[in-house]
């Protein structure tokens, strides 16, 4: 029954951690002058409006399965830099609208798992089979979604489309070596494969996991105190 709750729990902080990163993007282009995210109702914070059965539903279970870590993303929300005035500050601005987000929900949710603890002398490890207090609860909740929103956080800096890593090298690129990163983007997703599935499962090699150690723990870490 337990672990039955705890993936519904972590199921429940999961979606908030995507949906607004998607949000985020959308309406800081909105505020660039872009319509095309709220023309389309995706600034709402409805999740069914943002579920991608690949990014929120298989990968998740594919990772899931093959016991790498688990991590997903919701339907990105439309823009069109067209719209911007400039173009390179406007896919940075828009692009790092996400991470940044999830970044400012994992300091707030590791700051409740702090003020948890110390009023409650729990650990993150006191969630176990045996009896649970609602107090364990609710810090593994917030501790959970401190941790998804950095993993989210420093997966889609990754500088690989289409993650939002790809849309703020354009601020660092020449117009020619722009041009040729838009011709590698049709490949982005193979990459993606090769790296997140490939490599772990047939070589052994996991290097989303050795640059979530050197990213996610640590800041984990600083954020809850656990």
């Amino acid at each position: 029954m337990s672990d039955i709750l705890l993936g519904a729990l972590q199921l429940a902080m999961f979606v908030p951690a995507i949906v607004l990163h998607e949000v985020a993007h959308g309406y800081v282009s909105y505020r660039l002058g872009d319509p095309t995210a709220k023309m389309q109702g995706r600034l709402s914070l409805n999740p069914i409006k943002h579920v991608d059965p690949f990014g929120t539903v298989l990968l998740p279970l594919l990772l899931a399965v093959s016991g790498a870590p688990v991590f997903g993303f919701a339907k990105p929300v439309p823009i069109n830099p067209n719209y911007y005035k400039d173009y390179r500050k406007g896919m940075l601005l828009t692009g790092l609208a996400g991470p940044a987000t999830n970044l400012i929900m994992a300091f707030t949710a590791g700051m409740v798992v702090r003020v948890i603890a110390l009023g409650g002398g729990l650990v993150a490890g006191s969630i176990s089979d045996g009896a649970i207090s609602a107090l364990g609860w609710v810090l593994y909740g917030f501790y959970f979604f401190a941790m998804i929103n950095l993993v989210l956080m420093f997966f889609n800096l990754i500088p690989m489309p289409p993650l939002d890593g790809s849309r703020v090298l354009p601020i660092f690129l020449s117009d020619a070596a722009l041009h040729k990163y838009h011709q590698f983007e049709r490949y982005g997703i193979l990459v993606f494969f090769v790296f997140v599935l490939l490599l772990p499962n047939y070589l052994g090699i996991d290097p989303i996991g050795w640059y979530f150690d050197l990213t996610v723990a640590p800041l984990l870490k600083l954020f809850t105190g656990l």
